[in-house]
């Protein structure tokens, strides 16, 4: 008879999860203890009374999801002003869509987060629209070395004379080009590695430079293909070297561009096999999803569920 405690289960050592379901229902079982971490996570160091105007012992309201202060009486309402701002939905359901999203390699549809957690499609689609929302790109540059890239997501190609069509390159028209900028790991610092990625309206160097300029250290080393936008990076500033993709070279030495092309790869696979199809409209939010999951791939802790709740913030009134 095995001596393992089957209501105690145990990750594998050869787990990458951060956070099993199970780990995650006894950390957050309900909404309570949902509401009370938020609002350590939000009021650190005690909740502001503004009537009072100091920091005051505040108690759980029996009902509804506040707080009343201790001396006067007056309530804090923690989810005001942030993404669960006049959602009937419990905030244990909104935690729990926040860890699937955060579970899969490749995203999860609106569409399973209405069966996974008993809501309508119109609340799913609004719950998985404001978690995107906390998904935008770190702040700071790109540095050490740097590849760019770009590609064209959406639509069906088209032809002209069965050649080359008119645009940016072969059977990118009707397509949505997006831009990529991938910092590659570093021997000291493994997990270093990041992706900003931006929808832009075309692929010409007026359009990516600016990019460029904007999200990558002057002191990085660039490696781009030979698309003819990449020529004036050395005349920028930047140590700039091509790899000859129409040569049929796609990698010589450290050259190369597989980091990012890798990146397009995954982003391609998860819309084509998860969502099926993204509009120009919401494209930049996907990007943003893609991007947070690449870069926060590695985090401790509670892993990229907690990343997640490290971004909600609380917008003032």
């Amino acid at each position: 008879m095995s001596k393992v405690n089957r209501n105690d289960p145990k990750r594998s050592t050869a787990s990458e999860s951060r956070l099993t379901l199970f780990e995650f229902i006894r950390r957050f079982p309900d909404d309570g203890v949902c509401l009370d971490f938020l609002v350590s996570k939000l009021y650190p160091d005690g909740i502001h009374c503004r009537k009072c105007d100091r920091t005051t012992k505040h108690y759980r309201d029996k009902v509804g999801p506040s707080y009343t202060c201790g001396f006067c009486g007056r309530h804090e309402h923690p989810m005001v002003g942030t993404i669960f701002q006049d959602s009937a939905t419990s905030l244990h359901l909104w935690f729990y869509g926040m860890y699937l999203m955060a579970s899969t390699r490749c995203g999860i549809s609106a569409k399973q987060l209405e069966r996974e957690l008993g809501v309508t499609y119109k609340t799913a689609w609004r719950m998985f629209k404001q978690i995107r929302s906390l998904l935008g790109p770190d702040d700071g540059l790109l540095n050490g070395t740097v590849e760019l890239d770009e590609v064209h997501i959406g639509g069906a190609a088209k032809w002209k004379n069965q050649g080359r069509p008119l645009g940016e390159g072969r059977g990118t028209v009707g397509k949505q080009p997006e831009f990529g900028m991938a910092q590659r790991k570093s021997a000291k610092k493994a997990r270093d590695g990041k992706i900003i990625a931006h929808v832009v309206p075309d692929a010409t160097a007026r359009t990516l430079l600016p990019k460029v300029r904007g999200g990558v250290d002057p002191k990085a080393t660039v490696y781009t293909d030979e698309w003819k936008s990449y020529d004036p990076l050395g005349r920028m500033g930047y140590q700039h070297s091509q790899v000859q993709h129409s040569q049929h070279i796609y990698v010589s030495g450290d050259v190369h561009t597989n980091t990012i092309e890798g990146f397009w790869s995954l982003l391609q696979r998860g819309i084509s096999g998860v969502y099926h199809g993204v509009s120009a409209k919401h494209l930049q939010s996907y990007l943003d999803e893609y991007t947070f999951r690449y870069n926060h791939r590695d985090v401790e802790g509670m892993g990229m569920f907690g990343a997640m709740l490290g971004r909600i913030r609380k917008v003032p009134a």
